[in-house]
């Protein structure tokens, strides 16, 4: 991929999440980053001072989100935009390539979609366009009130799979939870490899049972009011002073059951003339109430597929925590692999991660350059990066000199 000089009006400022990205990309456009001071006060509050004016110019943001201080580098983004906005910028672009929170785009008991709030605090604080890379949910591109270019990095994690591994013609795509299938499937047709699927889960003597807390979900309905009971107890001590005999009772009941059934044979006729439903035709299936759902639980892990003899190459948009790939690496070494790649877009490899990869059976993790882990790096030799500035400047150079992007998202879908 060739990319050329953006033509004039172009600024690009960066953040502290990345600034090894931003070079990257600043470099290959032929531009300098904007020289700005992006500080803290003493109780930690983001300062931010601007050397050259804005006025007029589209200015691209470069801030990621997979750092350790996650909240931090957002809050950096907010400050900047609303900097450009107040400073009479022309347009204001977010390149993020993670967009962070983007595993929190569903509703979770009493929580809440904090990616949507998320999207909603950009547009407001003046961003009129964002440029990401393999969202975690497709999704999350509806949530935003601005346009947003959803960038695939499987091109590059591709081609390290034809010229770094050796033997890839003997591998077989891995899908490490029933979830990743597409993703694997679209690699594999890409590649002619095989596929296999890794189902349920690792148990553990440390696994607890999930128990909710008592908190009324699972209680019975409410007793009626006390004032309810009284005036219900009072009108049945009254009527008994007024009860008919069985014989009025008889006749009365006979004569209810009469009116019904021509009501229903009536009601019947009238509905096969006006489409309506015919009550007699509804099944109740002997439910009562609302039916109770049988709560799910997962299999122990097994593989469905042949890694026997095979080098397996597991693939995930961002690899977090790694104790499910660690799991599953050791459920392949079982069944016969005699080499695993771990394959993601973004490598945030939190906690411990670096340790548990590096005493794991995983041979191999590769990772892109849309998060920093240098520091993983040297705790674990075994992580190895994939550099996607080219194709983020290659956005931006397009998007400002406003041709089209098309051209990156060729045979390009969404399981990608």
């Amino acid at each position: 991929m060739n990319t050329g000089v953006c033509s004039g009006d172009i600024m690009i400022l960066a953040g502290n999440s990345h600034p090894t990205l931003a070079q990257l990309i600043a470099e290959k456009l032929d531009r300098k980053l904007v020289e700005a001071q992006i500080g803290k006060f003493a109780n930690r509050e983001t300062q931010l001072e601007i050397m050259h004016s804005l006025r007029d110019r589209d200015v691209y943001i470069l801030q990621t989100g997979g750092n350790m201080d996650v909240n931090n580098s957002i809050m950096e983004l907010l400050v900047m935009a609303y900097a450009c906005k107040t400073s009479s910028a022309r347009n204001i672009i977010g390149v993020i390539p993670y967009l962070p929170y983007s595993k929190q785009s569903k509703m979770r008991k009493r929580g809440c979609i904090v990616s949507k709030l998320l999207a909603k605090m950009m547009c407001k604080a003046g961003l009129t366009h964002i440029i990401t890379m393999d969202l975690h949910q497709k999704e999350i591109q509806g949530f935003f009130d601005c346009p947003v270019d959803n960038l695939r990095a499987s091109p590059f994690l591709l081609n390290y799979i034809r010229e770094q591994i050796p033997d890839y013609r003997n591998a077989v795509i891995v899908a490490k939870d029933p979830a990743s299938c597409k993703r694997a499937t679209s690699y594999a047709e890409r590649l002619r490899l095989g596929i296999a699927v890794i189902h349920g889960e690792a148990k553990t003597p440390d696994d607890e049972d999930d128990v909710d807390a008592d908190d009324g979900r699972t209680s019975p309905p409410p007793e009626p009011p006390a004032r309810h009971q009284g005036r219900l107890h009072s009108s049945v001590s009254m009527s008994s002073f007024l009860e008919p005999n069985e014989s009025e009772m008889a006749a009365v009941a006979a004569g209810a059951a009469a009116a019904r059934r021509a009501t229903l044979r009536l009601r019947s006729t009238a509905s096969v003339c006006i489409g309506e439903v015919d009550p007699s035709r509804i099944m109740t299936a002997g439910v009562t109430g609302v039916p109770m759902q049988a709560a799910k639980e997962k299999p122990p892990i097994s593989v469905v597929g042949d890694v026997g003899g095979r080098i397996a190459i597991m693939v995930d948009d961002m690899i977090d925590d790694v104790r499910s790939f660690v799991a599953a690496a050791e459920m392949l070494k079982e069944r016969g692999a005699y080499k695993i790649y771990v394959l993601a877009t973004h490598g945030l490899l939190s906690a411990d991660a670096p340790r548990l990869i590096e005493e794991s059976a995983i041979d191999e993790v590769v990772v892109t350059n849309t998060v920093p882990h240098d520091v993983q790096k040297i705790h674990c030799h075994k992580i190895k990066t994939v550099d996607v500035s080219i194709l983020l400047a290659e956005a931006i150079r397009r998007l400002h000199n406003k041709e089209s992007l098309s051209y990156l998202f060729r045979n390009i879908t969404t399981e990608d």
